[in-house]
């Protein structure tokens, strides 16, 4: 009898993926591997060696099951996000208002990577990885400014605004070293409505028009651009969730808003909502209700706009404000959500009135992360794996797994 129960436990075996407990944290392992220090660390990774296919691309919003819940948990996935989506794609950087004249640079991190753009002495928009090519410190540590190069405040190798090295101390005997080689890492740039977008991948795989394509005219359209606008306050929100949840959450065309805002939505005409979809884009549009457009300054009598951009912006043009979102992973189940708020520059408001805007949009903000952490805890119940779209108003957000969809496994 014995010997037949380890018979039966061996062909168990047998039929189930090897999945040995890993000796470092996932996070840890991934930076050894991409310093080559392990040929693969997804053989110490438990869960999913691959992502979960998603047989529903190509199907209409009426078939369609939404991604297996695996894609808003699994660290393999965020691992093919950060290698694919977010190196193809274009990425919201900083203000190119900033970038005038020659000298003038702006510094940021996107997805935690850093990257300094300049304007350099010929003129022309340069973008680099904010990385010195000695020991890997930032050669530029401030948001914004003008500079004639950039000095690595660690050990001096100082760059060029073209980004060429120009000067390394106490190399005396170095050997296989040319300063032609070492310069910083260029990446693709450009601007449009005042907003300064780059891209990560080592080589431009579209221009930023092609990318926006028609939605770039829509959002023009809507008014969506950084001139005349002052900026007024950062806000960041630290959120239990995937970054895709939040981005969901977003793109559902308004499903939620009655449900979980209902301040807002007493400032919406929600039956006049709209939603366009484009090449990278989406634009959802709603009237706010006549009787409160006088009364709510923030949200104005004019349509609200809120504008996608993927793979992770949003712009919000409303009343006289324009805020951007952006939201980047921190986790297979944690990001972070950056807002910047922008009043124009000729509004003349009441006393109060910023604060009071600002406080009315963090309450929704606050109402949105309590959701969007709930809903990843449903994604981590067994009792979840696929749910469905509502076809009225979930386009969006079909849309968006659609080109989620295209990157990670075409």
């Amino acid at each position: 009898m014995r010997r037949r129960f380890t018979q039966i436990v061996l062909q168990c075996a047998g039929r189930l993926q090897p999945q040995p407990a890993p000796c470092l944290p996932a996070f840890q392992l991934s930076g050894l591997a991409r310093q080559g220090l392990l040929a693969s660390h997804r053989q110490y990774q438990t869960g999913l060696q691959e992502v979960e296919p998603w047989p529903y691309a190509a199907s209409v919003i009426e078939e369609a099951a939404t991604p297996p819940s695996s894609w808003y948990t699994s660290p393999a996935v965020l691992e093919a996000e950060l290698s694919t989506v977010f190196q193809k794609s274009w990425l919201l950087m900083g203000e190119s208002n900033k970038l005038q004249q020659p000298g003038d640079f702006i510094s940021s991190l996107v997805t935690d990577r850093p990257f300094v753009a300049c304007i350099d002495q010929q003129g022309q928009l340069q973008a680099y990885h904010n990385v010195c090519r000695h020991h890997a410190a930032a050669v530029c540590d401030e948001a914004h400014g003008n500079a004639t190069q950039f000095a690595c405040p660690y050990h001096g190798w100082t760059y060029g605004l073209d980004g060429r090295l120009q000067k390394a101390t106490k190399l005396k005997g170095i050997k296989n070293f040319k300063a032609s080689d070492m310069g910083l890492l260029p990446v693709p740039i450009d601007r449009w409505q005042g907003f300064a977008f780059i891209q990560p991948g080592k080589q431009r795989t579209t221009s930023l028009t092609e990318w926006l394509g028609k939605g770039g005219d829509a959002m023009k359209a809507a008014d969506i651009s950084l001139a005349n606008m002052k900026h007024v306050k950062t806000q960041q929100y630290q959120i239990n969730c995937n970054w895709k949840v939040f981005c969901d959450n977003y793109l559902d065309g308004g499903y939620h808003v009655p449900f979980a805002h209902k301040g807002l939505a007493s400032g919406l005409h929600l039956d006049s909502y709209t939603s366009s979809l484009y090449e990278h884009a989406s634009i959802q549009s709603c009237a706010p209700q006549q009787a409160s457009a006088e009364a709510d300054q923030r949200l104005g009598e004019q349509s609200a706009e809120y504008a996608f951009v993927y793979p992770n912006l949003m712009l919000n043009r409303y009343g006289p404000w324009l805020d951007i979102n952006i939201v980047e992973p921190t986790g297979p189940q944690s990001c972070q959500v950056r807002f910047e708020y922008f009043l124009r520059r000729d509004h003349e408001a009441e006393e109060g009135f910023v604060e009071e805007s600002l406080q009315a949009s963090d309450a929704v903000q606050q109402e949105d992360v309590r959701l969007c952490e709930a809903v990843q805890r449903g994604l981590r119940s067994p009792a979840y794996d696929t749910g469905r779209y509502a076809p009225s108003v979930e386009r969006p957000m079909f849309h968006f797994h659609q080109l989620l969809h295209q990157d990670l496994l075409q």
